[in-house]
């Protein structure tokens, strides 16, 4: 039986990234890397503490010949790069800066978007290899990333919920992938009208377990970073994934919690298990995606989700610059 808490043990066999925009908590918790997206720049938003950042990318803003629709957009993009450099300044490792969800099927417009932000991010004094930028993991978002990654961008590939998505982000060379656990379990549980499952039955933790084996078993590069839970037991199924991103509420259960932590993946494990490989096209992508209930209404839901977030920041923001 260890005596260290559970955080402390999942850290020395997975790489723990803070899921929050919250400053506070990221200096609390001390995580690798930190990621954030337009509702947790939206609840970070309500802390008094964080008005700083908003007058600065205000700031910013009015002294660049825009129009007032272009001062908005323009206003966004520097606030999530602001967050970014303020988390950049606590952690060690990477952000995670989220393209707008509208471009989630816009490849040109992607690609311009991220140059945008890592452009803003340079004139902070933040190199690009310390920022990864959020992408929807839909066909157009992969073949985005996969241009992305030979100019040096570097890409996290969100709202991801299933195999064919992985593939196409992992032969685009993203240099990461997050598969959403907790919403796929969120489906699951209203689908099959059941309360909660077993943790090693759970669909979420099931899903991210065959895409985990599926790259290790082929030598992917891609990093499996498990995010989205809705429970501990999901976390710690699993145990050994190259990265998960957990939120400020479980990284203080964790935290608080004492018994052993059993490592659940195991790239050597992957390595010997009888998996198929599948070619992913643009056609079995698609055809993948749409027999796949869940992925493809999580998919599309998610996209919705975010936009609207998007949205809801664009005019809060509008009223500040006003």
């Amino acid at each position: 039986m260890s005596d260290e808490n559970k955080l402390d043990q999942l850290k020395k066999m997975t790489v723990v990234v803070s899921d929050t925009g919250d400053i506070e908590a990221i200096e609390k918790y001390r995580p690798q890397d930190a990621t954030t997206n337009p509702s947790l720049i939206l609840s970070a938003l309500e802390k008094p503490q964080y008005q700083y950042l908003i007058d600065e990318a205000v700031q910013y803003c009015q002294k660049k010949n825009v129009s007032s629709d272009q001062a908005t957009t323009l206003l966004i993009d520097k606030l999530f790069v602001n967050f970014g450099t303020a988390i950049l300044k606590i952690i060690p490792g990477r952000v995670s800066t989220e393209v707008d969800a509208r471009l989630s099927y816009d490849v040109e417009g992607s690609i311009e978007k991220a140059k945008q932000l890592i452009a803003m991010y340079k004139e902070a004094g933040i190199s690009q290899d310390r920022v990864l930028i959020k992408l929807a993991s839909t066909w157009e978002g992969g073949v985005a990333a996969k241009e992305l990654e030979k100019m040096g961008i570097h890409c996290n590939m969100t709202l991801l919920f299933n195999l064919a998505q992985a593939i196409h982000c992992a032969e685009s060379k993203a240099t990461l992938i997050s598969p959403f656990v907790g919403r796929i379990l969120d489906w699951y549980k209203q689908h099959d009208k059941v309360d909660k499952y077993a943790p090693e039955q759970d669909p979420g933790v099931k899903s991210v377990h065959q895409i985990y084996n599926y790259f290790k078993h082929f030598d992917y590069k891609t990093v499996v970073m498990g995010a989205s839970f809705r429970n501990q037991e999901e976390i710690l199924e699993l145990a050994g994934c190259d990265y998960l991103t957990i939120s400020p509420q479980f990284l203080e259960e964790l935290h608080l919690t004492q018994g052993e932590v059993v490592r659940k993946l195991d790239p050597t494990k992957s390595k010997q298990m009888d998996i198929q490989r599948i070619n992913v096209d643009e056609k079995t992508f698609r055809l993948m995606l749409n027999d796949d209930q869940m992925a493809y209404e999580k998919l599309a839901e998610g996209i919705r989700g975010f936009a609207k977030a998007s949205i809801e920041l664009e005019n809060k923001l509008k009223k500040v610059f006003s």
